[in-house]
């Protein structure tokens, strides 16, 4: 079978364990190149990873004959740039998540790729993990009955790296990341529930920064309505005494609770009082399930993988609703 052969914008940390080494790992998968503004850093992931080639400059990559396909693994607020240099090199595209800045930002690489009759993937690998396939299952199965309303709680204490002004972490920098520790986390929850109950219509919230510790909301409240008539609500917190995650989809018949991050079992609970555990361990290259989707798609599978540039929008459009009066703010 044919090989795609990736080349990967942006080797930081994701790419290290979670996402690189599944590209080498798939079936029908090379990682033929990597890219790194510091040439000494792309020099040594390529060695560490054995990958064959390694570049500083983003276009030097995309336009290698090489190279099938992008991974771009930076900060946000060049998820646009390097999306649409990549559609018009007529490459498909497989972007980190948030999606970009912002949903007009989405849109328009969106646009570029379609355009250019490109593929648009976004990482929200959660729509591939088997532990929350599994919750998908349980909901469509009808083992919860009819879904009435969700709950997402996460919060987190406040970290020392938040607190030097100079060398603040760019997921705190809203001009790079979009916003804060919300923007970088609550995405993966908000796609997941978009996953398995549709898309949200409606959004209502406030968002503050509690301790103004650095430019970012580092406190967010929401309510949010899907277009099948569920109601759903969260907070999320970066300020608070001690790490908790959870979400509930609450049905008519019963309710699961789970985490988004981590291995933690599953927990159900059905209306005649019965209870249900089940543990699923997450993959050591998170990423590599969604990715193995991906290859599948571009190799011919048609709609093989579950996350694209139409459904990641959405996300970053929630996030946009919520955040807004809190950006106008800071203008």
């Amino acid at each position: 079978m044919e090989i795609i052969k990736w080349g990967i914008i942006g080797c930081g940390n994701v790419t290290e364990v979670k996402s690189g080494p599944a590209f080498q790992k798939a079936p029908n998968s090379a990682l033929v190149a990597v890219m790194r503004r510091d040439a000494t850093l792309a020099e040594d992931y390529a060695k560490r990873h054995n990958v064959p080639k390694w570049y500083s400059n983003a276009e030097d990559l995309i336009n290698d004959p090489e190279v099938d396909a992008v991974y771009i693994a930076t900060p946000p607020s060049s998820h646009k740039e390097y999306t649409i240099l990549c559609a018009k090199a007529g490459k498909p595209v497989y972007v980190e998540k948030p999606m970009a800045l912002t949903f007009a930002e989405c849109n328009e690489m969106i646009s570029a790729c379609k355009e250019h009759n490109v593929p648009l993937f976004v990482a929200y690998y959660r729509r591939a993990l088997p532990r929350f396939l599994k919750i998908k299952e349980i909901i469509d199965q009808g083992k919860l009955g009819t879904i009435r309303h969700v709950n997402c709680v996460l919060y987190h204490p406040f970290e020392a790296r938040y607190d030097d002004e100079i060398n603040l972490p760019w997921t705190v920098l809203p001009h790079i990341s979009g916003g804060g520790i919300f923007v970088d986390l609550a995405c993966h929850t908000l796609d997941f529930l978009d996953f398995v109950l549709g898309p949200i219509k409606s959004v209502r919230g406030h968002a503050t920064s509690q301790l103004m510790a650095y430019p970012a909301e580092d406190a967010v409240s929401m309510s949010f309505l899907f277009e099948n008539g569920i109601h759903g609500s969260g907070i999320w917190n970066f300020t608070s005494f001690e790490r908790y995650d959870n979400t509930e989809i609450v049905g008519d018949k019963g309710k699961i609770s789970f985490s988004t991050f981590g291995n933690d079992p599953l927990h159900i609970q059905y209306v005649n009082g019965e209870k249900e555990t089940i543990t699923i361990e997450n993959p050591l290259h998170i990423q590599q399930p969604f990715i193995e989707t991906v290859i599948a798609e571009l190799l011919g599978n048609e709609n093989a993988s579950p996350s694209k540039g139409t459904s990641g929008a959405r996300t970053t459009w929630v996030i946009d609703q919520v955040l807004k009066e809190f950006r106008d703010s800071k203008l």
